[in-house]
């Protein structure tokens, strides 16, 4: 199967290059048109990147790899990130993530992102959400929630059905 970004998505990524002083800088900007687009950055996405930008696979792969927002598989319709960093952890996120994992039934103790069988949730433990003073924090897509309780994220699976 040949990797291939619609014509419109790729002027948009032409036009997007232009605003850097050379290619290699708009690395970051086209993987995430390219994940917005896409849903996640595969192998073949890092190989047209790649060519796009006049680089190696190797040089692509290697931000694809380091970003923690850079996916390299498909998540569910609803993805849901619970900040595990310190404040975090002693506001409860541990507890919180279990909760949801045992409420969707994933392994609470696996590692890295899990989805369920019917692809609506994958839940993520991930880095710093940058709101240390409202532990537990998590993130439903692109909404971000505060001192999260249990009762609270079973009210959110709820709306999400």
């Amino acid at each position: 199967m040949t990797f291939a970004i619609p014509p419109a998505v790729e002027a948009q990524i032409d036009e997007l290059i232009t605003h850097y002083p050379a290619k290699r800088s708009a690395a970051l900007m086209v993987l995430h048109a390219v994940q917005e687009h896409c849903g996640y950055i595969s192998s073949a996405a890092v190989e047209w990147t790649a060519a796009k930008l006049g680089l190696q696979p190797i040089n692509i792969l290697e931000l694809v790899t380091f970003y923690p927002m850079l996916r390299q598989s498909p998540v569910g319709k609803f993805h849901l990130k619970v900040c595990r960093t310190l404040s975090c952890a002693l506001g409860g996120s541990h507890q919180l993530h279990r909760h949801l994992c045992e409420k969707l039934g994933l392994d609470a103790h696996g590692h890295g992102a899990q989805t369920t069988p019917d692809g609506r949730f994958t839940v993520e433990f991930v880095e710093c959400l940058a709101s240390c003073g409202t532990a537990p924090v998590m993130m439903c897509n692109d909404e971000f929630h505060e001192a999260v309780s249990p009762a609270q994220a079973d009210e959110l699976l709820t709306r999400c059905q």
